[in-house]
């Protein structure tokens, strides 16, 4: 039995979907990010690109946890923009990912449910088009210890099948590795038995 979800969804590279209805256009783009300020990046970069729209609604989601979300309406009726684009993320599980609508006015309002539509549409559009990949949630640790126990070390490494990250022989040696989360306890176990060895929890990825 798993007990943490060790892997998540996310887009490789930005892809595009448009809908219109009633002479507005609404032009939505999916882009990858890591963090706020990359979110923050990408939405100055595509208010500038399309500065002659009406609104510029998004949502976003970061973290293999999905621990930071956010969606906002630009202008448009409370509910009608953010919170619909922001659904179609949830229903295709991804993360690390920001969606822009941007809305060009044709004239005619389109009232709460036709506009719930459209952002919903051109969203879902975008994503229909994205590269969808799954990534797994790795920790990164330091192993310290004497070149002795170098091949005990080693072994471990082999049979777990350990991602090597980055490596130092020169006096002690030092020795960075990911590993999937599901399997950290474990690994981190077998590592702590050996007498000599050191380990250090440094992230996860």
């Amino acid at each position: 039995m798993m007990l943490f979800e060790d892997t998540y969804h996310t887009i490789t590279n930005p892809s595009k979907g448009l809908y219109k209805e009633k002479g507005s256009k609404f032009i939505a783009v999916a882009v990858p990010v890591m963090t706020e300020e990359e979110v923050k990046e990408k939405l100055e970069d595509l208010r500038k690109e399309y500065h002659d729209a009406r609104h510029h609604c998004y949502a976003y989601v970061l973290g293999f946890d999905k621990s930071a979300h956010r969606y906002n309406d630009d202008g448009e009726p409370s509910g009608t923009a953010g919170r619909p684009i922001f659904g179609q993320l949830q229903s295709k599980d991804l993360t690390n990912i920001l969606v822009v609508v941007i809305r060009y006015f044709g004239g005619t309002k389109l009232g709460i449910s036709g506009l719930i539509t459209a952002y919903k549409s051109a969203t879902r559009d975008a994503l229909e088009t994205a590269v969808i990949i799954s990534l797994t949630v790795n920790d990164v640790y330091q192993l310290s210890f004497e070149y002795p126990l170098m091949n005990e070390v080693m072994r471990v490494i082999k049979d777990e099948a350990l991602k090597v990250a980055d490596q130092d022989f020169q006096l002690s040696c030092k020795l960075n590795f990911k590993v999937r989360k599901n399997s950290s306890n474990k690994v981190y176990e077998r590592f702590n038995k050996i007498h000599g060895v050191k380990i250090d929890y440094l992230k996860t990825v």
